[in-house]
């Protein structure tokens, strides 16, 4: 059953429907789901699918496409010496497929296929350009977590497949909205503050929270997942950057500045950081990174795009380097007592952070300012004497600054004197560090909401995690 993926669901139906050929890429970070979101939309009703073969030989490759073709009715077909034979097979079988309407070839991890000088590219080139493209009834799907390969090859190709993918679609992980729906239809039993936990470790990865144990708590399910000798989550670091990147040590290399500094990185500081060389290069890893879903790249409030700043916003990620990595994995109930720590507040307040700058979409739609034109961006102050960070604001153009103040607690959070006194001079010191003319409001961004008081009353504009749960 899908959860979710509305958009992405009304958009291949459209593809199915459309009375032209159609070449849809999808992609999107390992884990995310985009094989399951093709096969359970489609039903398995394919006139040729095949998945490609990690690290697998020019020959296996090959060897594994003619089982495929065998499986879908060319058991007649011998078994191609090269890529633009087996094309040729494929073209042959869809010719006599009996499938009525569209012809729907699904091929999966597509980069795998594409082995050094195994000429798969050119052959899926000619097989588009020189037939496909022809032909209103055929529907090519290709799918791939390797999305420097997807954007690099196929997506943005200079080639000979040069504008040809009419549709692609960039799946990304579940929003707080999606998991409420997830845990629902599988029956685990959390409420909403504990979704909210798992999100910020796993983020919204289905597979991830697709191995959850329901007669767990939140921290025993962390601990087994990602701690202790044998967590399955132990390994994925590597898998995951391997199977993305075919040369990831400069994306790790990345990763690792970004997670050391919250925040975020400049360009300068990244290359400073990591001594990358200072060229074209650095900003095409920084894209394959922003498009496979690891970083967001944002820009300061008043900054054009030579300020921009990027950030690690990969939750499981994030969550391996501060603790799995390096951890000792003969504990394996580091995390229920970790839990018990004034660190793990610290840690929880950032990572809350990250959960509101990927939920924008529903904080605007608390603050009903949908229908108006605004952009997102941090600030920080330029001044040695009045040093001050607002880490989100929303800049509208309807004459209104609002400065998000997030704050994470596992209930409601009190303003007292002190705390007061620093939301009213930051908002002063922004004032006063940019000029703006615009009126400037404080959001309070809470879990729980505000604890009535006296100091309350003084900020009546409130978003809790609740409302993150909007669809």
């Amino acid at each position: 059953m899908i959860i979710g993926r509305d958009a992405e669901r009304a958009q291949l139906q459209k593809l199915l429907d459309s009375s032209k050929p159609e070449f849809v890429a999808v992609y999107g970070r390992r884990r995310v789901g985009k094989t399951f979101l093709i096969k359970e939309f489609f039903g398995g009703g394919f006139a040729f699918y095949v998945t490609g073969v990690a690290n697998a030989s020019r020959r296996e490759q090959l060897l594994n496409f003619h089982d495929a073709i065998c499986d879908y009715g060319g058991d007649d077909f011998p078994l191609a010496k090269d890529w633009r034979s087996a094309f040729r097979q494929l073209r042959q079988l869809l010719q006599r497929s009996t499938v009525p309407g569209k012809k729907v070839v699904f091929i999966d991890e597509l980069p795998w296929f594409d082995t050094q000088k195994s000429g798969f590219l050119s052959a899926l080139e000619l097989f588009w350009n020189g037939w496909a493209d022809s032909r209103a009834d055929i529907l090519l799907i290709v799918c791939g977590s390797a999305s420097s390969w997807m954007l690099n090859e196929l997506i943005r190709s200079h080639g000979g497949l040069y504008g040809r993918v009419t549709q692609s679609l960039h799946l990304q992980p579940f929003s707080l909205n999606e998991c409420q729906r997830f845990f629902q239809e599988s029956h685990l039993h959390a409420t909403d503050y504990q979704i909210l936990e798992y999100y910020m470790v796993l983020g919204g990865i289905p597979f991830y929270l697709n191995m959850l144990d329901n007669s767990l708590s939140v921290a025993q399910n962390i601990d087994r997942l990602c701690f202790g000798k044998d967590a399955r989550l132990r390994r994925e670091y590597r898998e995951l950057f391997a199977s993305l990147f075919k040369a990831s040590g400069q994306h790790e290399a990345i990763v690792r500045a970004l997670a050391a500094k919250t925040q975020g990185l400049s360009r300068t500081e990244i290359l400073g950081i990591t001594k990358l060389p200072n060229g074209g290069g650095l900003g095409k890893l920084l894209n394959e990174l922003e498009m496979s879903g690891f970083i967001r790249i944002y820009r300061p409030f008043g900054k054009k795009k030579r300020g921009e700043l990027f950030q690690l916003c990969d939750f499981y990620t994030a969550f391996y380097l501060r603790f799995i990595e390096g951890s000792d994995d003969t504990l394996d109930q580091f995390w229920a007592q970790y839990s018990a720590t004034p660190a793990h507040s610290a840690w929880s307040g950032f990572a809350f952070e990250q959960v509101c700058f990927q939920h924008i979409r529903q904080i605007r739609m608390k603050l009903g300012i949908t229908g108006i034109i605004s952009s997102a961006c941090s600030w920080r102050s330029s001044s040695d004497g009045e040093k001050a960070q607002i880490d989100l604001l929303i800049d509208r153009n309807d004459g209104v600054i609002d400065l998000c103040e997030i704050k994470y607690a596992q209930g409601e959070y009190a303003i007292d004197k002190n705390e007061d006194m620093k939301l009213r001079e930051r908002r002063a010191r922004f004032i006063r560090g940019t000029g703006t003319k615009k009126a400037v409001r404080t959001v309070m961004v809470t879990t729980y909401g505000l604890r009535k008081n006296a100091y309350s009353n003084d900020y009546p504009i409130e978003v809790t995690a609740s409302d993150l749960f909007c669809q």
